[in-house]
């Protein structure tokens, strides 16, 4: 059974969400937060599988909590919902650790799947998207503390081969791709990135997209 909690300033909203999401045999709603800081509290006490965090909410927003949640250490996954697919929310939400965006008109199995999906620890985005908005928003991020010759130490522990993958899919490619042009089998592949994962701390592969570009792997077309 996957745990919901839902978050959103809109008193109809969290009712028609909690509908669907209570229609479905294996959802759960386990609470419903009215702003980022009773999202961040009830994510605390609940521990629920998946946040579903509206953007705009009145004094702590979605991206703030967002950011507190997943600083929490815990595991649950946020998937934002955002009003355009390309917009600089969907980027603050990605680079917050969310595990996904989904826009608020999506259809209703959509949102169930990217639910799913999030739970799984799956991210319910694609990384070519995710480039795109980097590449979109990229101007954004802080300066770098470090000087661009000096290694940084997210990518001390992994490999030659596995380096070369995170740069890869920070372009955006899929595990098909990088198997057809590398020359390797999709299960190798699978098993690089599912280290680079582990290695970097990454919660998922957008989230080693957002660190190519960090560690400057990759940088902005």
């Amino acid at each position: 059974m996957t745990t919901v909690l839902i978050a959103d300033d809109q008193p109809l909203q969290r009712f028609g969400f909690r509908m669907l999401l209570e229609s479905q045999d294996d959802m759960t709603v386990v609470g419903e937060a009215a702003n980022g800081a009773e999202a961040t509290r009830m994510t605390a006490e609940l521990a629920p599988d998946v946040v579903l965090m509206d953007v705009r909410m009145p004094g702590l927003d979605g991206i703030e909590a967002t950011r507190r949640i997943i600083a929490g250490g815990g595991r649950t996954r946020v998937l934002i919902l955002t009003t355009f697919d390309l917009d600089e929310y969907a980027y603050a939400g990605l680079r917050a650790g969310a595990s996904g965006f989904l826009v608020k008109d999506a259809q209703p199995e959509e949102l169930l799947s990217g639910i799913r999906a999030v739970a799984t620890g799956d991210a319910v985005v694609a990384p070519s998207l995710t480039r795109r908005l980097l590449d979109a928003y990229v101007h954004h991020l802080p300066v770098a503390k470090q000087s661009d010759d000096s290694p940084d130490p997210r990518l001390a522990s992994l490999t030659e081969r596995e380096r070369e993958i995170l740069e890869v899919l920070g372009q955006g490619w899929t595990n098909t791709e990088i198997a057809e042009r590398l020359h390797l089998a999709e299960s190798t592949v699978k098993t690089h990135v599912g280290r680079i994962l582990a290695k970097t701390g990454s919660r998922d592969r957008v989230q080693a997209v957002i660190l190519a570009y960090d560690t400057k792997l990759v940088k902005p077309s």
